[in-house]
């Protein structure tokens, strides 16, 4: 089955008891006065929604934005939004293709294993003159039993071996690293929105800003993303690590390739937040 999922057919599941709904809207990044994503959440969502705070939900043990938390953590925060293990998951956000895939990744690499997103989320929602409501949503506490998929998810030090090891093929060798940052960002002509960080990127890295996924709020046809990655030389057959600054759009490049037919995929958690902070970290500029 496809990631994604239409209005209709969650509508017509909305009332299954077994099926859970997640608004996982993070702020836009660099608008200001920041959105309120959690009070356009209690304004309007679709009915039974729950919210799905990627920030809080994430580890903050560390000074490193929107990190994945412990097994335990992720299992007990879940239970208390009363997100089962064995349910279905219907993940959106209130507009545009941003946050939502992360909060899918994070549900999926912690073994949920039937997690998807609305295409087009709220808006298409809202397009198919479905109904709302508004105000917060409990559920009653469910079992969820996190095992981190260790696999679809990548470390600085397994990013410097890959850097190491580039142009070699063979296993985690030959893993190609795919930047979702814009791409001023990446040549280091724009900075970085975080204070005290160089933009840039890593060498052997191949520049494919999230935004050429998205057209009209949505991911584009599995035939248009085969072909994008194809002009980026991304070889879908190959190991494939993606990256962003903070570790969220980078999830939009991993569903972007799970809905072309890439299998090897795994997100490098730490991003450009972690990797240009390091000392040993060579960065380069320019495309």
């Amino acid at each position: 089955m496809s990631p994604l999922v239409s209005s209709a057919w969650l509508s017509a599941r909305l009332q299954d008891p077994t099926v859970v709904v997640l608004d996982a809207t993070l702020p836009p990044v660099g608008v200001t006065p920041v959105v309120d994503t959690r009070a356009r959440y209690l304004a309007q969502h679709i009915p039974g929604a729950v919210f799905f705070d990627i920030e809080e939900l994430s580890d903050h043990a560390t000074l490193l934005p929107h990190m994945l938390p412990t097994p335990e953590a992720f299992a007990g925060a879940m239970s208390i939004l009363g997100i089962g293990d064995r349910m279905t998951i219907v993940v959106y956000e209130q507009e545009g293709v941003f946050s939502a895939p992360r909060a899918r990744w994070m549900l999926r690499v912690f073994g949920a294993p039937h997690v998807y997103l609305l295409d087009g989320g709220l808006a298409a929602w809202l397009a198919a003159g479905l109904p709302t409501e508004s105000g917060p949503v409990h559920r009653t506490p469910a079992p969820f039993t996190a095992k981190l998929d260790a696999d679809a998810v990548r470390s600085y030090a397994q990013i410097q071996q890959t850097i190491a090891a580039r142009g070699q093929i063979g296993g985690q060798i030959g893993n190609q690293i795919v930047d979702a940052r814009s791409a001023g960002r990446f040549a280091g002509t724009a900075p970085e929105p975080r204070p005290g960080l160089s933009s840039g990127h890593m060498p052997g890295s191949t520049s494919l800003p999230f935004t050429e996924l998205v057209s009209d709020g949505r991911l584009k046809d599995p035939t248009q993303l085969r072909e994008i990655f194809r002009e980026k030389s991304i070889d879908l057959d190959r190991p494939i690590t993606t990256s962003c600054g903070s570790g969220v759009t980078a999830a939009v490049i991993v569903l972007g390739l799970e809905i072309a037919g890439a299998s090897q995929v795994a997100l490098y958690d730490g991003s450009w937040a972690e990797y240009a902070q390091q000392p040993n970290a060579i960065i380069e500029k320019s495309l």
